[in-house]
């Protein structure tokens, strides 16, 4: 608004200014200033006959020309009212005033279409860099704070994608009223791109104010949406930066807010975090990571491990491919931490190519009758050339393709898409041996067992690690070995780490154990070795199992 020659102010549901032309703040100094109220700024609004004209075009009526009385010996001013999203507008006629009200009402519906948001009527980007600049300018030395809140739809792209862009639409739409509807005095939203909007805080006390408009915003969106009769469940997370301690112009105060909205992405969403010096840290830290991981394969820095799999009562029948990162400068890093930096970065593919090759090779060394387990990402089974790849591999490296075990996590298979079912079909038609890891601890996918021949369920080690004494994972554990069975499909364990987790699932016919205490991941130069030698740990423990009965 620095730019329109129009001395145009906007304010808010408590008739307090929020936005004004810069030409105003010439003409009446000290009396605009974010904040004021509009009778300090137009004192003839006190006037009854006025103040009830205004009050029809505030509570919703047409914009109207009115003529505000002033002192003795001047012209009345003529000021055109028109309501907005958010409060009302008056642009002040002066030279104009043989403007008609059409044409009044014309430019001010430019007016506001230029600043607004079609879509959800909140103010739109070029508003909020123009508050965000005045909201700075109004802080500083005794003046308060200002608080500026990046809020972030968790989920929304599933909702466009599943129910489609009129459904996200109206999402956006209805997000947009739960966040106006939290607002109080001195509080302003922005729509600021998509899914992403924004708050600016002014004239409160900080950082209690801005940590309870989070809070109510957080709680705000834990209720459902109702779009189409369907409920749909979209959270918020919000990150919060303070003018100046964060930033003194828009720039510095915007990244620390998306720094801190990162740090409430990454601690679970659906929740608020206050920018800190320390998310810089961890934020730089990881870009350094990142740009590190995407010269690390070609730098030669990726390398496996492997960890057995025994048979019992002693029997090493194959091994699990373990992907590992040595970096040069800080050491070994681990894959949970640079794996998911590697899949948001779209590296996973090419990486996972390498990793299932190299895996192949390395395997040729062994006896022939064992078997190597590799892991597949989601971005590997979903990128649509995932058969191809395999096929191509397992020529090239010339190993038998039931020695190749792939291994897909059941998030991987959460749609029963046709696109799944022929991947798995076209791998079992190669010969390739399918294995679905961590069973039960995401959606137990029994349609898929129930349609697809896996030829392994892993259960995952949350089961194993309490199988001892907890009789809940004890039956569990049990009735995925019966189910497993009765399908024709093999179990492994993994995660066993005590001779008693052992013994109870030897005893119980679990078919294959995995954990550091039957052999912790080894280098490929130390499998020959391994091999050879029997896993002696085992065997006492069948003995175990046996003397018992």
């Amino acid at each position: 608004m620095s730019n329109t020659a129009d001395l145009v102010s906007f304010y808010d549901r408590d008739f307090r200014l929020t936005h004004y032309a810069t030409g105003l703040k010439d003409l009446y100094g000290g009396a605009v200033t974010p904040g004021a109220a509009i009778w300090q700024v137009y004192p003839g609004f006190l006037d009854s006959r006025c103040r009830g004209e205004f009050l029809r075009v505030f509570q919703g009526g047409s914009a109207a020309r009115i003529e505000l009385p002033r002192s003795t010996g001047d012209a009345p001013l003529s000021v055109f009212v028109f309501g907005t999203s958010n409060g009302v507008g008056i642009i002040e006629s002066r030279e104009r005033v043989g403007r008609s009200a059409v044409e009044e009402q014309e430019r001010v519906t430019l007016l506001h279409q230029a600043t607004h948001d079609v879509l959800t009527g909140l103010q739109n980007r070029r508003r909020f860099g123009e508050r965000l600049q005045q909201a700075l300018a109004a802080t500083g030395g005794e003046r308060p704070k200002a608080a500026l809140l990046q809020i972030d739809l968790d989920d929304f792209k599933a909702v466009n994608d599943t129910l489609g862009h009129g459904a996200g639409d109206t999402l956006l739409q209805l997000a947009a009223g739960r966040i106006r509807d939290a607002l109080q005095e001195g509080e302003s939203a922005y729509r600021y791109a998509g899914d992403e909007f924004a708050v600016i805080q002014l004239g409160k006390e900080q950082p209690r104010e801005a940590e309870r408009l989070a809070g109510s915003l957080v709680d705000a969106f834990k209720q459902p949406f109702v779009i189409n009769d369907i409920p749909v469940f979209v959270g918020s997370s919000i990150g919060i930066a303070f003018a100046p301690e964060h930033g003194t112009d828009g720039e510095q105060l915007m990244k620390a807010a998306d720094i801190a909205l990162y740090a409430a992405k990454t601690d679970g969403r659906g929740c608020a975090r206050t920018f800190n010096r320390a998310m810089l840290l961890l934020l730089e830290q990881r870009e350094n990571l990142r740009r590190s991981l995407r010269m690390a394969l070609e730098r030669g820095e990726l390398y496996l491990e492997y960890q057995p799999f025994i048979r019992p009562p002693s029997s090493v029948i194959g091994f699990e491919a373990l992907l590992r990162w040595r970096h040069p400068e800080i050491g070994v890093i681990p894959p949970g931490v640079f794996i998911p930096i590697a899949e948001a970065d779209g590296l996973m593919d090419e990486i996972g190519r390498w990793v299932l090759e190299e895996a192949c090779r390395q395997a040729l060394t062994w006896p022939s009758s064992m078997t190597v387990a590799v892991n597949l990402s989601p971005a590997q089974f979903l990128s649509g050339s995932l058969t191809d790849t395999v096929a191509q591999i397992v020529d090239t490296v010339g190993i038998r393709a039931d020695r190749l075990e792939l291994e897909i996590t059941e998030k991987i298979l959460l749609e029963k898409t046709i696109d799944n079912i022929d991947t798995l079909n076209t791998l079992n038609v190669l010969g390739i041996r399918i294995s679905l890891d961590d069973f039960g601890t995401y959606y137990s996918s029994l349609s898929y067992l129930k349609n697809f021949p896996f030829d392994t369920l892993k259960i995952d080690q949350y089961f194993i690690v309490d199988l001892e004494s907890d009789l809940k994972s004890q039956t569990i554990v049990r009735s995925i070995i019966n189910l497993a069975h009765g399908l024709g499909i093999s179990v492994t364990a993994e995660g066993v780490e005590t001779s008693a987790q052992a013994r109870w699932l030897i005893k119980e016919n679990c078919d294959c154990l995995q954990g550091n205490f039957l052999g912790r991941p080894m280098g490929i130069e130390a499998i020959g070795d391994f091999i050879k030698r029997v896993p002696t740990r085992v065997g006492r423990a069948m003995e175990q199992t046996n003397g018992a009965g």
